[in-house]
């Protein structure tokens, strides 16, 4: 943390440690927070000259060169992006910037300085009324802030604006308004756009397979709901399940999209890169099964068709990889008509602009074709003849149709094994966020409330909500829900509603086999074919069959039953799952349905095996569904031997967590731990998680990135095992939602580390309640967090409580300011049992009344600290302060190894220690760069005390 080193002793060794080490500051200006919101507003008329380098003033000449149309346009255009500019600036920084530069009535925004959405919307629009000077002064204030406050989006929205000037202006209008086409191309392209509104205004639900049963659609405009896309400039090699990887992720970006991250809403994907420097062409959208990357698609064409978005595109071809199978060799004319045969008499014409151009392919991950990327074997002849991947690369590429646009979507593994960097820009689709999230359940519901209903339901059920940034997941939830509240009357107790992933996939399965009229033992049969199908392909990575696959494995591809289970498309006849993960809970299902001891066994062995994790999801199913209860939700479709499947599941388990703790014994590999928790945690056995855990004292996993619903899995453990008695979750990016699912958890610990994870004072209500409810608790690590607010007082209420059994607690670099010095001392003034207070970085040697109040509060008749550890000895530390410490300890060790004492601190406290009522025992000091007078100070104080050890540790 620091280049000083601190000594870290036991409890039962006496030590007061004072160490001089770096400024803890918080985000911002330190000052400005200690000594209030207006410390930097300049009165209005104060025309003292600022520090603007060269750099910012050519940047305030060029917008002030912008005539007032162009800053009109641009700021509207720009406008969703300083939303989330502003909203993630500390505002101190930005509002005193706004006033030094002239704009007035700053402190009015100073209420709303806790609610950073509602003051950004509020300041923006107050500025954009003020008109010319007042929006000129925004974007300076921006400017000079990207040097300590600079982001991804605040970069790229600068840099775009500082290039593009009057071009950008030119742009926006062409988007607008697009190409002035000639009557012939106009009536054209309106019945181009009658037929793309046609195929994209519904959104189905999926169209059963050779049944003719009608399919259930939704209007678009009212079902959508928005998702979040970021910049990406990378893809690395999957080491894991992409599911399991991008939902663990899934928190990061919501502290991070932000911020760090640039936000690219649809409107933005051809504005410029701030990654490739320049307008792009060739975009790429990356999304795990299930985020929407389809829907995103379908989205874009009909927004295009409505003439809501990229009017600049005269003409859009939309293509879905999986249903370009079936082309061998082909010509860019031919390809675009067998879809579009409406274009045919104008076909040419509307090639030779290709600036006019977008193409749309969805799906890379679901083509056949080979597309090399890197390839030089190309075409520029939109009418020759070739393999359908080289059509494509060649578009990309840009030697066929050079100035066309292309917009692509894969998953993030398919692009892990390509060279992406021909496309210019790359963008991922994250999901929904918490508001999105309830947005969609009050779309699918038309009752509101049952959509309240519903939500609650799956707020409060951590692993369901968790995995609702999936709008498939959403959707196989609410479809869930709908079913079983329907059939549960008010009054009745709830005994079919899903508490994990593996039971919410069981009801999905009951539910539907329920509505079919199918005998049970045909309906097994169902579900044993499509189950062998689906292994096959999870483990071979399939996840498009055709009629040959159906029929190796004898899939009755007339049966109604598979139109709830798998989605046709033609030209060529496809199938695939609804989505991945029921695809992968059928492959773990089969094994209940038809069990075979061989093959469940290599089954076991395989998805093991694999280094890319594809078989991770599998064997959670697996282990869920070797619970009872899981399975009585399918009682009558499993079969005979399903109980002896669970016992054999069982027993793997068994061995595969005796075999990881043997490994762990030398590789200490904490993301295994993490796999066998959820083997556990799905499994919902209790007495087998108690007995695999029996001689674990201790769970270690600093650095494991902590999600929520991974704190979800290690609060069933914790709640599990009693025995249980340390607990290491340092670094590991907890957040509050995660902190507050392990809370309850949390009671018979002795031992808990949760620092360096950046809490707020917000999370102080959780960790109160640890402190209050746990009275084995004895060492609590809060360091490197940022606890200073108004939760820290609630923290040091249950610090100082009776039932506080606190021996150790450490705060170091928690930005602890002069706002935490009363409930500091409060706490330490009250609390019977703390013997060690580590309390270094943390600003308080800056201001002496803040030392004063600590020292009075450790002279305190009831305070049992025996080691403090400060690092503040500063300037402001007066002779009275430091004399303060010989009245408050008795045999104890004063700690000054690290520091570098000289002058009248050093004087003064030799003063101190060679007063008679100072009863320090042992004193370690740093002799760097003594001069002859210390030197001499030092010799007196061994004469004078001899009993005083004094030990010289050298830490230059």
């Amino acid at each position: 943390m620091c280049s000083c080193v601190i000594s870290f002793l036991s409890v039962s060794s006496p030590l007061i440690c004072i160490q001089r080490g770096r400024r803890y500051v918080t985000r911002g200006d330190s000052k400005a927070i200690k000594q209030g919101f207006s410390y930097f507003l300049r009165p209005m008329g104060d025309t003292t000259p600022r520090d603007d380098d060269d750099d910012t003033e050519e940047f305030s000449h060029k917008i002030s060169q912008y005539e007032d149309h162009v800053l009109r346009m641009t700021y509207k255009y720009f406008q969703d992006d300083l939303q989330l500019i502003v909203e993630n600036l500390t505002p101190i920084s930005l509002l005193s910037e706004l006033n030094s530069r002239g704009v007035p009535d700053i402190e009015k925004y100073q209420d709303l300085e806790n609610d950073r959405k509602t003051l950004a919307r509020t300041l923006l629009q107050d500025l954009f009324t003020r008109g010319r000077n007042t929006v000129i002064g925004l974007w300076v204030s921006l400017y000079v802030l990207q040097k300590s406050h600079g982001s991804s989006g605040l970069d790229a929205v600068l840099e775009e604006l500082r290039h593009r000037g009057d071009s950008l202006v030119e742009e926006i209008l062409l988007d607008e308004g697009g190409h002035q086409l000639p009557l012939h191309l106009r009536d054209v392209q309106d019945i181009h756009k009658k037929h793309l509104h046609d195929k994209t205004e519904r959104l189905l639900e999926n169209k059963p397979p050779r049944c003719h049963q009608e399919e259930e659609s939704f209007s678009l405009a009212t079902r959508y709901v928005n998702l979040i896309i970021v910049s990406t400039d990378q893809f690395r090699k999957h080491s894991e399940n992409e599911l399991i990887e991008i939902g663990g992720r899934h928190e990061e970006f919501l502290k991070k999209t932000r911020n760090k991250l640039q936000n690219i809403s649809p409107n933005k994907m051809f504005r410029w890169c701030h990654r490739s420097r320049l307008v792009p062409h060739m975009v790429m959208v990356s999304g795990v099964p299930g985020v929407g990357k389809t829907t995103l698609m379908q989205k874009f064409v009909y927004d295009w068709v409505r003439g809501d978005l990229y009017q600049r595109f005269s003409f859009v071809f939309f293509f879905k990889f999986r249903e370009m199978n079936s082309l061998d060799e082909v010509s860019l004319e031919t390809m675009i008509l067998q879809q579009y045969p409406d274009l045919e008499k104008l076909i040419q014409v509307i090639l030779e602009g290709p600036e006019k151009l977008l193409f749309i392919f969805d799906g890379l991950d679901e083509s056949n074709h080979t597309m090399d990327f890197t390839s030089h074997d190309l075409c520029s002849n939109p009418r020759e003849r070739r393999h359908c991947g080289q059509i494509v690369v060649s578009l990309v590429r840009k030697s066929l149709l050079n100035g066309c646009s292309v917009l692509m979507t894969s998953r993030p593994t398919k692009l892990a094994s390509i060279d992406c960097d021909v496309f210019e820009r790359i963008v991922e689709i994250t999901g929904f966020f918490p508001e999105e999230r309830r947005t969609y359940f009050e779309n699918f519901f038309p009752d509101p409330d049952l959509a309240e209903k519903a939500f609650t339901y799956v707020k409060q059920n951590d692993t369901l909500y968790t995995f609702c940034y999936l709008p498939s997941y959403c959707w196989i939830i609410c479809t869930v829900l709908s079913r079983s509240f329907q059939t549960t009357s008010s009054d009745q107790p709830v005994t079919l509603l899903p508490k994990t992933v593996t039971q919410l996939f069981a009801v999905f399965v009951a539910n539907i086999l329920a509505n079919h009229s199918l005998d049970k033992s045909d309906a097994q049969k169902v579900l044993q074919s499509l189950g062998w199908m689906a292994e096959y392909g999870v483990m071979n990575h399939m996840i498009i069959f055709d009629d040959r696959d159906l029929g190796s494995f004898h899939v009755d591809n007339k049966s109604k039953l598979l139109s709830s289970f798998l989605m046709e498309s033609e030209d060529p006849v496809s199938y695939s799952f609804l989505h991945l993960t029921v695809q992968e809970f059928f492959s773990a299902l089969v094994h209940y349905t038809d069990y075979s001891p061989e093959k469940l066994q290599e089954s076991l062995n395989k998805a093991k095996s694999y280094p890319d994790g594809r078989g991770e999801i599998f064997l959670r199913f697996l282990c869920g569904l070797s619970d009872g209860t899981t399975r009585s939700m399918l009682t009558g479709y499993l079969g005979s031997q399903a109980t002896q499947a669970s016992i054999d599941v069982i027993t793997w388990l068994k061995n595969f967590i005796l075999e990881e703790q043997r490994l762990r014994e030398t590789k200490n590999n904490k993301q295994d731990l993490l796999r066998t928790l959820f083997y556990l945690h799905e499994s919902r056995n209790k007495a087998l998680v108690r007995e695999s855990l029996q001689s674990y004292r201790r769970l270690g996993l600093s650095k494991v990135h902590m999600s929520a619903l991974n704190c979800t899995v290690l609060a069933f453990i914790l709640e599990t095992c009693t025995n249980l008695e340390e607990l290491d979750l340092s670094g590991c990016s907890l957040n509050p939602e995660g902190l507050e699912r392990l809370a309850p958890s949390l009671l018979n610990l002795h031992n808990l580390r949760l620092d360096n994870n950046h809490l707020l004072h917000t999370s102080c209500t959780q960790l109160a309640s640890v402190i209050r409810n746990n009275q084995s608790l004895r060492i609590l690590d809060l360091s490197g967090n940022r606890l200073s607010g108004f939760g820290f007082t609630d923290l040091m209420a249950a610090l100082s409580s009776p039932a506080c059994r606190i021996e150790e607690l450490q705060l170091e670099g928690d930005d602890l300011l002069v706002t935490s010095r009363i409930p500091l001392t409060f706490g330490i003034r009250n609390n019977q049992s703390l013997r060690r207070l580590v309390l270094s970085y943390n600003s308080h040697g800056h201001h002496g009344p803040y030392f004063s109040d600590l020292i009075n509060a450790l002279s305190s008749s009831a305070s049992r600290i025996e080691i403090l550890q400060l690092c503040d000895i500063q300037p402001g530390t007066s002779r009275t302060q430091l004399a303060g410490i010989r009245h408050n300890y008795f045999g104890k060790t004063l700690d000054l190894s690290t520091i570098r004492l000289s002058g009248r601190h050093f004087s003064d406290l030799m003063a101190s220690l060679s007063s008679p009522s100072c009863r320090i025992r042992e004193l370690r000091i740093n002799p760097f760069g003594w001069s002859a007078k210390e030197k001499e100070e030092i010799r007196k104080l061994r004469t004078q005390k001899p009993f005083l050890k004094i030990t010289e540790q050298h830490n230059p």
